[in-house]
């Protein structure tokens, strides 16, 4: 007789019914894992958007030139006359951000010579950033310009920009004028 060493038929059905034990609830575990991932990746990818805007925002206020209006009503409007910040490779574009009623959505609006309203005839380019915006607020003094933003379920967001100084106007030069005597 030969002393071969071989599985037992009862040995390979035991061990099938352990893999049949185990692989099911590592699938599960697999599936968990997967499900985990798209909401962290979907979560990342909203707070890359949300970072994008606000950091868009800040440029826009930090290379201003300084010649900046506010805006007050129900939301606050910010419009920077020249900015060095330009989505659409605009020289010195005029940046207004602006909420809109109807939808409480925040827009900004780059261009050069427009006048809000718009008309049909603006060239501009109009991004949609938030919606559902309870609270657009900016504020300056002196140099400092502050900015507060909330969100319908969100946490509010501000920050504060400091050395934004206004535009001083040139002083016109008058010319002297003598007279000769002649």
């Amino acid at each position: 007789m030969s002393n071969k060493k071989a599985f037992t038929l009862i040995e390979v059905l035991i061990s099938i019914v352990l893999v049949g034990l185990i692989i099911p609830p590592l699938y599960k575990l697999i599936t968990l894992m997967n499900d985990s991932n798209t909401q962290i990746f979907n979560y990342v990818k909203k707070q890359s958007r949300e970072s994008k805007v606000l950091d868009t925002l800040y440029l826009d206020i930090l290379s201003s030139d300084g010649n900046i209006s506010i805006t007050k009503n129900d939301f606050s409007r910010l419009c920077i006359m020249h900015t060095n910040n330009s989505l659409y490779a605009t020289p010195k574009p005029k940046v207004c951000w602006v909420v809109l009623k109807n939808n409480n959505t925040l827009v900004r609006l780059e261009g050069n010579n427009y006048n809000l309203p718009l008309n049909l005839e603006s060239n501009i380019h109009i991004d949609s950033t938030f919606k559902d915006i309870e609270l657009f607020d900016v504020y300056r003094q002196k140099s400092n310009i502050l900015v507060i933003l909330k969100r319908k379920h969100q946490e509010p967001v501000a920050f504060e920009i400091y050395g934004i100084n206004t535009p001083t106007k040139k002083k016109k030069t008058q010319k002297k004028t003598t007279l000769k005597k002649g």
